[in-house]
């Protein structure tokens, strides 16, 4: 007798016993064909074995099972705020760009460590500070202007490639038995402070006419393993900041600049569908330290009045 056979007299003496008085049942079964009945019984016994699990009971894939329980991203309704306490220099102050997500992360089985936190690049910027006829001055990203790279890091320029590394990240070191679960959350504004007179030497009389600033930035949620580097986007977020100020430097101080627009700010996007994050987000040098300013004046060559910074520490490490 061979072994199709023997487990099949076993399996059906079984059943024999088991379905006593189901006899329709097992008459039924006997009618199947014998190819059919040798798979079904060679199933059976595996499946005693235990060589056969259920779908149901395998573990999913990691990387498929770190969630986002929940994402929120806004920028404040407030419009953007004006200083003019300074003789030297206006400062303005836009609103908030926020984001929130609470995370959970499964079970980690081996001694890996997966960060989670928010990483941001620019993609687009237009800085513009007019003095009038004179010219106007410009903060400039020349490879991000060129072309050469589609976004530039906007990292806090330590904790690369994060945006930064206190609420905005957060480490799950493994082994770990139980899910876990947090927040991360950024924001970002804008602060800076434009040279009412001219950035070179032109005298100190105050000569600015106007602001005009429009940048884009895409922020990705994302979870790193820090040993592979292996990276998983769990969500992208667009959004934009703009305004244009007037100024009148003949009005005494204090009462020169106004807010044209947008009093508002377009709301961010979640995006429905992640993009992938470009090499150049996530290395050095981030947009602080690559942005050069340039005065521009309307009759003569252009002026670097301030080099990019990650040039200057080349320079310095040459010397």
């Amino acid at each position: 007798m061979d072994i199709a056979r023997e487990i099949r007299h076993i399996i059906l003496s079984r059943r024999e016993e088991e379905l006593e008085g189901r006899n329709s049942y097992h008459l039924s079964m006997r009618r199947l064909p014998q190819d059919c009945l040798n798979l079904i019984e060679i199933a059976l016994v595996l499946n005693a074995m235990g060589c056969i699990q259920s779908l149901s009971c395998k573990p999913k894939v990691f990387r498929e099972s770190i969630s986002v329980l929940e994402i929120k991203s806004s920028i404040d309704s407030r419009p953007t705020s004006i200083d003019e306490s300074s003789n030297v220099v206006l400062r303005y102050r836009t609103p908030h760009f926020r984001a929130t997500a609470q995370i959970l992360v499964p079970p980690i089985p081996g001694k890996e460590i997966w960060r989670v936190g928010w990483i941001q690049g620019c993609n687009h910027m237009e800085f513009y500070n007019y003095y009038g006829d004179l010219g106007k001055s410009s903060w400039e990203l020349p490879d991000l202007e060129q072309g050469k790279i589609p976004a530039i890091s906007d990292s806090d320029g330590v904790n690369y490639p994060w945006y930064g590394n206190t609420t905005e990240t957060c480490t799950v070191t493994g082994p770990t038995k139980c899910d876990t679960k947090f927040l991360v959350s950024m924001n970002d504004n804008f602060y800076p402070s434009v040279t009412w007179a001219v950035p070179v030497n032109e005298g100190n009389a105050p000569r600015l006419t106007g602001i005009y600033r429009d940048q884009s930035f895409t922020t990705w949620l994302v979870a790193i393993n820090m040993a592979s580097g292996e990276h998983i986007i769990l969500q992208t977020i667009k959004w934009r900041m703009k305004l244009e100020i007037t100024v009148n430097p003949s009005l005494p101080l204090g009462q020169r600049a106004k807010l044209k627009e947008p009093f508002t700010q377009e709301q961010p996007q979640v995006l429905s569908k992640n993009e992938p994050i470009p090499p150049s987000a996530l290395v050095k040098p981030n947009a602080n330290d690559a942005q050069v300013l340039m005065w521009r004046p309307n009759n003569r060559q252009a002026v670097v009045v301030i080099a990019p910074r990650h040039q200057r520490i080349k320079a310095d490490k040459t010397h």
